[in-house]
């Protein structure tokens, strides 16, 4: 692990070097209207804090000398004066922010992980549901229409779908139901941490709404009756649309009336044909949910703080989405093709010959040796928690490690760019471990002597 480290942070500093410009005080001031001899002192000064004057082999050696905990230690005119074991790491100071490193990556490690931590989840519950019940139903509805939409999700970019999320459903032209950018406005700062009425009874008529919306809609998904139970989800997403496309700001055309009923109506009978029970329960108690809860807001939002909890949630929806939707579209269909091989392999045939039930060969043999791809695709979730995702953070303005790492780059911030590659290489590095690990803890017949 140790040499891989070294080769990474080798690499990542070469090619910072050898850029057009390179690191060197001139490609600091670049750009600043200064004097000369004002230039000249602002390039002398970072000449003698950051050693740019020195070649770069020597300047990779200092760095890599300032963050190891044994090294050598420097007098105030960068000669060295000893050798110390616990000298202690520094990742030095930001050129951009004029700052230390590790002030920075503490302000932004926690915005990273809040959405890194929330979405994770979210990928492995869907693909382990879907994935599985696709494989088991092999060559049926459920398995050849899960694998058209994971298709055709896996294949939309993550920057188009921000983009257009930001478009229709934060913006004036369309609908205005989320924040642009930002994870929480300016005033949520200020208020209390849970939402609150100035009403108890306001409290008991929310949980009534939701908990009378959740109960029809899950009676509805137990209904045993395919054509009232299609003709009832298809009647609700079609006066759902209907009411979209009444929320258009100015006057909606008939057109848009009906292309939005239709999507919806077809979109809620195609939930509602799945033969997936546990599928429709969550989707179709989730609506149940969500109905009661506007209808509330519709009828009874007097006196009503959202708090600072609320806000946060709302402003993290679209980010979430966007950091979910891939993730859970391509291991599905990894989840799918690993769990279907080995439902198909010797093993699997003679459990099920000596007797014991197809749930048991499922969940006690098959999955567990389905998880090996599963833990390959997981080693690269410790470098994920801390660099999440650039794209994202840059679309929705989040301050996070992705955006930090991007500001870092254009800036040509050395000791910005290198600590994190520092601290990625790291995690990588031990969630490859961990993952070696898991893998004997998984199959019995791997090990490591």
């Amino acid at each position: 692990m140790i040499p891989t480290l070294l080769g990474i942070t080798i690499v990542v500093f070469a090619v910072m070097a050898s850029a057009p410009g390179g690191i060197s005080s001139q490609s600091l001031v670049e750009g600043q209207n200064l004097e000369p001899q004002a230039k000249k002192a602002l390039e002398d000064y970072y000449n003698r804090l950051y050693g740019l004057d020195s070649p770069a082999p020597v300047q990779y050696l200092r760095w890599l000398n300032n963050v190891s905990p044994i090294g050598f230690t420097f007098d105030e005119n960068r000669e060295i004066n000893g050798f110390s074991f616990f000298k202690g790491s520094d990742l030095g100071d930001s050129f951009r922010y004029g700052r230390p490193v590790m002030e920075l990556i503490k302000e932004r490690v926690p915005i990273t992980l809040l959405l890194n931590v929330i979405s994770i989840p979210l990928i492995y519950v869907i693909a382990i549901a879907i994935g599985v019940r696709a494989a088991t139903h092999r060559g049926q509805s459920f398995d050849v229409g899960s694998s058209v939409v994971m298709l055709g999700l896996w294949s939309v970019p993550t920057m188009l779908t921000g983009v257009m999320l930001i478009g229709f459903f934060s913006s004036d032209q369309y609908w205005h139901w989320f924040p642009t950018s930002g994870l929480s406005q300016r005033e949520a700062l200020d208020m209390a941490f849970l939402p609150y009425w100035s009403s108890f009874v306001d409290v008991l008529w929310l949980f009534l709404y939701s908990a009378v919306g959740a109960m029809l809609m899950v009676g509805l998904s137990r209904l045993e009756s395919l054509p009232w139970r299609c003709g009832a989800m298809g009647a609700l997403g079609l006066v759902m649309g209907i009411l979209m496309a009444d929320a258009l700001p100015g006057e909606s055309g008939v057109v848009a009336y009906l292309l939005l009923g239709a999507a919806l109506a077809l979109l809620f009978t195609l939930i509602a044909y799945t033969d997936y029970l546990a599928l429709r329960l969550v989707v179709m108690g989730s609506i149940g949910v969500a109905t009661g809860t506007v209808l509330f807001f519709m009828f009874q939002s007097e006196g009503f703080v959202r708090g600072f909890f609320l806000d946060r949630s709302w402003h993290l929806i679209l980010p979430v989405l966007c950091l979910t939707y891939g993730g859970f579209a391509f291991l599905t269909k990894l989840t799918r093709t690993a769990v279907l091989e080995n439902l198909l392999a010797d093993y699997a045939r003679t459990a099920r010959a000596k007797g014991v039930s197809e749930k048991d060969v499922l969940w006690r043999h098959v999955f567990r040796n389905s998880l090996l791809p599963l833990i390959t695709v997981s080693a690269t979730l410790l470098p994920g928690l801390l660099g999440g995702s650039v794209i994202v953070e840059s679309i929705f303005s989040i301050d996070g490690m992705g955006k930090l790492a991007i500001e870092a780059v254009k800036a040509r911030d050395r000791e910005l760019v290198l600590s994190i590659t520092l601290i990625s290489g790291v995690l990588t590095l031990v969630g490859y471990l961990i993952a070696d690990l898991c893998y004997a803890l998984a199959d019995p017949r791997v090990s490591y002597d």
